[in-house]
Parts: structure tokens; C-alpha cells; sequence
């Protein structure tokens, strides 16, 4: 017996979200519908879709015009750390590990997925980084096929620039600490064994 139409629809819309299939939107369906907060979710949707935009300024996710990171006047302006999604800048800013500001992309070249290079914001970039102002672009983008095409076109535009003055850096790659070494990725052990260096060994001084 098929759903009624209002259950399908209800379905079909959660199948549109990335990584849902059939089964999965079937199970969040019937979740709502027996879950007395549902009516709360749909107002928390609403409000989201209503009031979160994106910055003007770095193109992330906001409220406020500029955002709490672009107004915030004890950032270094000189640095600008650039990443794929607005999740990237809440890690990195739970982790308090960057001073700079951000720069969003909107997503990474994916033939696959139909990305191309003007569906990102690397125009956006570019402006901001004619400014002297800046003097570091740092690409933070994902350790993948898609996060290195996606670093070489900022690359290439950055330098279209022409500023001697402005370094593009990337993010470190290696092993991550605390992590063993037969549960990781492929792409992290290539990245180790291509940038790895030189030890030395501490030499005790004789007596």
C-alpha cells in the first residue's frame, strides 16, 4: 500500500539530503511523526532558513551583518585561512587554533558533482587579497583529490595577483597524534611519507 501524499512528500524531502537514501528518509519520517517535537523542528527550520545568511565579508554563516569573526576587531587582519565549508571554521575555532580570518569556498571541485571553479567564491578571495593588508592566504582545504584541485585554482588566482609580498601557505599534512598507524586513510600515509624529514638522534655527551 503506498504512504498518503503527504507522508511521501514528507519523505522524498529527506532523500534530497546528502547521504539519505530511501530507507533513511523513511525512518526519519516516521520519527517525526511520532516525535512530539516535530512541530518545534519545523519552526527551528524556518527560523534557520529566515535568519542565517552568509557574510559579506568571508561568506560564512551569520546572523548578524558582518559576522561575529570579520567584526571582531582583535583578529589579525593580515591573515586569511581559507576552507570548504562553514563547519571548517566552527572547528577550527573550537579548537581556538587560528587568530586570523576566514575565507568560505562554498564546496570543492567535484567533476563528478558538476563543482566548477565559478561555483566558488575564489573571485571573492582574490579581491580581498589585493589588499596590502593581507599578508598570508592559507589554504586549509581537505586532504583529498577534490581539496588539491581546489588549492591549486586559489593557488593560480592568488598569484595572478602578482604580490611578492603575499605568501600562500597550506595546512601541515602528517600523521595525526594519538592515532595508529593501521587505521589510517591511504591519502594521509602518502601525504606523511612525501613531506616527512630529517631526525636526529640526541647524542649523550661522554663523561
Amino acid at each position: 500500500m503506498a504512504y498518503p501524499r503527504a507522508l511521501e512528500e514528507l519523505i522524498q524531502a529527506f532523500e534530497r539530503f546528502p547521504g539519505i537514501g530511501r530507507r533513511s528518509a523513511e525512518r526519519l519520517a516516521f520519527h517525526v511523526l511520532r516525535d512530539d517535537e516535530a512541530r518545534g523542528l519545523a519552526r527551528a527550520i524556518d527560523d534557520a532558513v529566515a535568519q542565517v545568511k552568509r557574510c559579506s565579508v568571508c561568506g560564512n554563516v551569520t546572523e548578524h551583518e558582518p559576522c561575529a569573526i570579520c567584526g571582531d576587531d582583535e583578529r589579525d587582519r593580515s591573515l586569511i585561512l581559507v576552507v570548504e565549508e562553514p563547519r571548517q571554521v566552527e572547528a577550527m575555532e573550537r579548537a581556538a587554533a587560528w587568530k586570523g580570518l576566514y575565507h568560505v569556498l562554498y564546496g570543492a571541485l567535484n567533476a563528478a558533482e558538476g563543482t566548477e571553479v565559478r561555483h566558488l567564491s575564489i573571485p571573492k578571495l582574490v579581491q580581498r587579497a589585493r589588499s596590502g593588508a593581507v599578508h598570508e592566504v592559507c589554504l586549509g582545504m581537505d586532504p583529498d583529490a577534490e581539496g588539491e584541485a581546489t588549492a591549486l585554482a586559489c593557488l593560480e588566482a592568488l598569484e595572478s595577483l602578482q604580490r611578492d609580498d603575499l605568501h600562500v601557505t597550506r595546512l601541515a599534512r602528517g600523521l595525526p597524534a594519538g592515532t595508529a598507524i593501521e587505521f589510517l586513510h591511504r591519502g594521509i600515509l602518502e601525504d606523511a611519507l612525501e613531506h616527512r624529514r630529517v631526525v636526529k638522534a640526541r647524542r649523550t655527551p661522554r663523561s
